[in-house]
């Protein structure tokens, strides 16, 4: 089930265009002009519809951010990326698939402006901030979590933590690069520099994981 629908609560059936065209202004006000910046009305008149019509579909704002949100993720990181491309799809090939859309979401200009207006909130706001963390990064660990379980169903890779590893796995992929990104000291991203970083993690993965005597 999307975002979508599981934000529109009980009744009869929500107007999914208009609902798209809440969550498309939603996703692009709150980047540019902050989660303070940006009001429901604004939101309203910038998806054509009415108030009204923006609270008949999320509760508050806390809920539309965090809508917007999982919506992105749904977009960029869908649950099909973790899924095994085809039967005999190697452990390898599987990670190197979700490294790349990965690193792609987390260090592209939505992500890191997201990261900085979670920032700001950070202290005066921690229930939104864990809204936040609930549709976003605790989703995508828990899907790559379950794409460990099934590796080491498989007998793909040799894990006694795959929900730390996850953790890890992510946390290794963003590396140098998100934070200078974060911080303002790296406005481009090198393809070839952005492809080495990603190999290197997988690589390292697969040296940390693979059964003995398991080629690579």
């Amino acid at each position: 089930m999307t975002a979508a629908a599981r934000s529109a609560g009980p009744g009869r059936p929500k107007d999914l265009e208009k609902r798209a065209a809440i969550l498309d202004a939603a996703k692009r006000l709150f980047l540019e002009r902050s989660y303070d910046g940006v009001s429901m009305d604004v939101i309203a008149a910038e998806a054509g519809v009415s108030k009204l019509t923006v609270y008949s579909h999320f509760k508050d704002k806390e809920s539309l951010f965090a809508a917007a949100v999982e919506a992105r993720c749904d977009e960029q990181l869908p649950a099909t990326l973790f899924r095994p491309g085809s039967a005999d799809e190697g452990i390898g090939p599987r990670l190197r698939r979700i490294a790349r859309s990965f690193h792609a979401l987390a260090t592209g200009p939505e992500a890191i402006e997201l990261f900085r207006v979670m920032a700001a909130q950070a202290q005066s706001n921690p229930e939104m901030a864990q809204r936040f963390y609930e549709a976003g990064p605790k989703r995508t660990l828990a899907e790559m979590e379950a794409v460990f379980r099934d590796a080491v169903a498989r007998g793909q890779l040799e894990m006694d933590d795959p929900k730390r590893s996850a953790g890890h796995f992510f946390c290794l992929l963003k590396g140098e690069m998100h934070m200078r990104r974060l911080i303002g000291c790296c406005e481009s991203i090198d393809a070839r520099e952005c492809e080495e970083h990603i190999d290197s993690v997988v690589r390292l993965f697969l040296r940390a994981y693979l059964p003995p005597g398991t080629a690579a």
